[in-house]
């Protein structure tokens, strides 16, 4: 009777949890106390199709930081070890900041975050819980792999804003190094390197979440 009580408590703070956080993205109402990288970074006239480039390269930041919250929350309420939990909701905290200052800058260019949002912090949540099944050094090396192929997007995205959109540059400029700590901290935690189709489906999910962000 007690071991039903507690799975049922575990199961409980679970959904709980993830309630929380799909309340705090589909309608959030203040994020982590943390300086906006471009505070003092001068708003420059953008032209239209600049704006909008931005914008919707913005969005797909964003939803990405949706993605990565809901995934590392989800890692950390299952995690076995208490110091995999401790980085894992430390690296959900960050990517709480860089949510806000993506919808600060989203609200800055006239543009609304995704509307498929709630669907993809449901799915980021389902998988991170998919992750924690296989242990804590598969659920590490989910982040390191994460966080890689945030890098990269992130690299192609400071290449891809227009020139004089300086504010949203700086802030995927921190954006950036923080994903990187986040992989270098996973990998020097003792991150298992994941088979190469794990990678690979990775990746494909993150082709189709950028493409329809850009655009929904």
């Amino acid at each position: 009777m007690s071991e039903g009580v507690r799975k049922y408590t575990r199961f409980d703070k679970f959904i709980g949890r993830f309630d929380s956080v799909l309340r705090a993205i589909v309608a959030p109402t203040s994020g982590p106390n943390r300086a906006y990288p471009a505070e003092d970074v001068p708003d420059l006239v953008l032209e239209e199709a600049e704006r909008l480039h931005s914008a919707g390269l913005m969005r797909v930041n964003h939803t990405g930081e949706v993605c990565a919250q809901a995934l590392y929350t989800s890692q950390a309420l299952l995690a076995r070890g208490a110091a995999t939990r401790r980085q894992l909701q430390q690296a959900a905290q960050d990517e709480s900041a860089h949510l806000k200052w993506c919808e600060t800058r989203l609200d800055e260019l006239g543009a609304a975050p995704s509307r498929l949002n709630a669907a993809w912090c449901s799915g980021s949540f389902a998988i991170g819980a998919v992750a924690s099944v296989f242990g804590d050094e598969f659920n590490l090396g989910f982040v390191e792999e994460t966080e890689r192929q945030v890098v990269r997007h992130l690299e192609g995205h400071m290449r891809a804003l227009p020139a004089n959109d300086l504010r949203s540059r700086a802030i995927v400029r921190v954006m950036r190094d923080e994903e990187a700590g986040h992989a270098a901290s996973a990998r020097g935690a003792g991150a298992r390197h994941l088979p190469l189709a794990v990678r690979k489906i990775m990746a494909l999910q993150a082709r189709l979440m950028t493409t329809l962000a850009y655009r929904i």
